[in-house]
């Protein structure tokens, strides 16, 4: 069985273009990303919708990893699609991989921005070298049952990378100079943490997944408002008490009741809206750097076998 050191995956959903048009230059200009030494295997993660031109067939790929999908004799064909990369590509794959970065885009206003799931040690380690060098926000999506079965969660280390916003089925150079930058940093953290040569911040600012807010709904079940101008584009910002949330189409705005003061990410993501959700809110938390997240980092990226990594217990 072959290993490589990072998988990096790019349409993931079909009508996110900006990640597969970088791949196609960078086989074209190796220069674009220099591979920091490391053995990198890139991969289209849903080649029939990007032919399409949609974000999916069946369903979101990247809610298929999970185990009543996988482990199913379902004929969609992304459930297949995750079956078939775990099998290249995963722990136990023809040419297995450490790490996946997963390149995506949004149509919300997340900037430069990086998604971990969970808080494995590993993950935490990379996200705290990428945030060093670049300071990029760190979304810790974890805790919620209803959005499960991410790429990345089945490899031993892995992040998304977010950029946006820009349109669905758009390229754009802002947001492929952006995705480059991200990677790059990824790419020379992991490599300096296997070279044992990493430096380390103090800390880890994350903003820890609270829950989702769905669009207020009419007796028909369609949506009433829309986010309001206050939140439209503003994601990071914390919603204050009493701040307009939503607005109805007379102008009527709807305050933030019972939302305390969470952070909105994802606001108003076009893909989203079948997953009634508006928004997602989050909160700032800082968290000081522990040693064994380097340990299992450097420990992953210097073996001869590819090994799940155990998630840290969620605080109490």
């Amino acid at each position: 069985m072959a290993i490589s050191d990072v998988l990096v995956v790019a349409g993931t959903h079909g009508n996110e273009l900006n990640a597969p048009w970088l791949f196609e230059q960078w086989a074209l200009q190796p220069d674009l990303l220099p591979s920091a030494g490391l053995e990198i295997s890139t991969v289209i993660g849903n080649p029939a919708a990007r032919l399409a031109g949609r974000r999916y067939i069946d369903r979101d790929l990247n809610r298929c990893f999970r185990s009543d999908l996988l482990d199913g004799e379902r004929k969609e064909l992304e459930p297949a699609r995750a079956r078939e990369l775990l099998s290249l590509h995963g722990p136990d794959g023809a040419q297995s991989c450490r790490v996946a970065i997963d390149l995506h885009s949004t149509t919300a206003g997340m900037g430069n921005s990086l998604v971990i799931y969970g808080r494995r040690p590993a993950d935490l380690a990379l996200a705290a070298l990428v945030q060093g060098e670049l300071g990029l926000p760190v979304y810790l999506h974890e805790g919620d049952s209803a959005q499960t079965g991410f790429l990345v969660e089945s490899w031993p280390c892995g992040l998304v990378i977010e950029v946006g916003p820009v349109p669905q089925g758009v390229l754009e150079a802002r947001i492929v100079r952006q995705t480059r930058l991200a990677l790059s940093a990824c790419l020379n953290g992991l490599a300096t943490a296997r070279a044992g040569t990493a430096r380390t911040p103090n800390v880890l600012v994350v903003h820890r997944h609270l829950g989702s807010i769905d669009f207020p709904r009419d007796e028909a079940d369609a949506p009433m408002a829309l986010p309001h101008p206050q939140l439209q584009d503003r994601d990071w910002r914390r919603v204050s008490p009493g701040q307009a949330v939503f607005e109805t189409a007379d102008g009527r705005a709807l305050i933030s009741d019972g939302m305390g003061e969470g952070i909105p990410v994802f606001v108003n993501e076009a893909a989203y809206a079948e997953k009634r959700i508006a928004f997602s809110l989050t909160n700032r938390e800082v968290l000081t750097f522990e040693p064994n997240w380097l340990k299992a980092l450097e420990t992953l990226l210097r073996s001869d076998q590819v090994q799940p990594q155990a998630q840290v217990p969620l605080p109490s």
